[in-house]
């Protein structure tokens, strides 16, 4: 696999992410889509909530070595339910943002091949997670223990 030779990261903003526990069951989402739908009272809420189970479960059909966490300002429409999270050991943790830059004009399927080879690598030398379908990367802090 040939890195691309001339791409930057660039710091994007750090911010605060609620983690999941170290437990990966699908059964664990459909729980929690129970805990947490007694929070979600209104038809906008409730496709929130289906949107945060869908990318959850998601990540852990993935079996991604990476930490599955969301900003706490996406979030934010659980109300009480963000401490039920927290009641259900999910931890605040500080995440970086940052984006990945080709110097290189590539066609969109190149661009892509590219970003996914770099995320590769940059995984085998930190803790990361690609933001799906963009050029972000979530950098979690290195005392995390891998998955």
């Amino acid at each position: 696999m040939q890195i691309p030779m001339n791409f930057q990261l660039n710091f994007i903003k750090q911010e605060q992410h609620l983690m999941l526990p170290r437990t990966s069951s699908i059964v664990l989402t459909q729980n929690l889509y129970d805990i947490l739908f007694q929070y979600v009272i209104t038809p906008e809420k409730e496709a929130k909530l289906d949107n945060f189970i869908k990318i959850l479960e998601n990540h852990i059909k993935s079996k991604a070595a990476a930490p599955f966490s969301l900003p706490v300002t996406e979030l934010e429409f659980l109300e009480e339910g963000l401490e039920e999270l927290k009641l259900l050991n999910w931890a605040e943790i500080p995440v970086a943002v940052f984006q990945i830059n080709l110097d290189a004009c590539l066609g969109k399927e190149s661009y892509e091949d590219e970003i996914e080879k770099i995320v590769n690598l940059l995984e085998s030398l930190m803790i990361l997670r690609r933001y799906p379908g963009s050029d972000l990367v979530y950098v979690y802090p290195s005392s995390l223990v891998r998955y």
